[in-house]
């Protein structure tokens, strides 16, 4: 079984910076693909960004390209979320996802943890 947890969020306001990083309690993800989601009041969650096991391969959002950054720490298994430019509408719960395999950009992740809120003041 794997735990995840999210820390780093925070209130920030327009244009700031936050990191989020994602650890695991349990065992080790390095050999997990790594996933951001996000979810707003009233809005279904939504992809993020996504780091292949070995960190060469990631995706994004294009709503966050340019501005978000995923990387994975030196032993791979912590995954960071580096957010720049931060705007009012990436206000959410922003979560932490794991699965085997293929990085994909849909919730079909095996493992989630149990969120961390951002808020962007205008």
């Amino acid at each position: 079984q794997v735990q995840l947890v999210e820390s780093g969020g925070g209130l920030v306001q327009a244009g700031g910076s936050l990191r989020l990083s994602c650890a695991p309690s349990g065992r080790t993800v390095s050999d997990y693909v790594m996933g951001w989601f996000r979810q707003a009041p009233g809005k279904e969650r939504e992809f993020v960004a996504t780091i292949s096991s070995s960190g060469s391969t990631t995706y994004y959002a294009e709503f966050v390209k340019g501005r978000f950054t995923i990387s994975r720490g030196d032993a791979k298994n912590t995954v960071y979320l580096q957010m720049n430019s931060l705007k009012p509408e990436d206000t959410a719960d922003y979560y932490c996802a794991a699965r085997r395999g293929i990085a994909i950009v849909t919730p079909a992740y095996d493992y989630w943890g149990q969120g961390t809120q951002v808020t962007v003041s205008s």
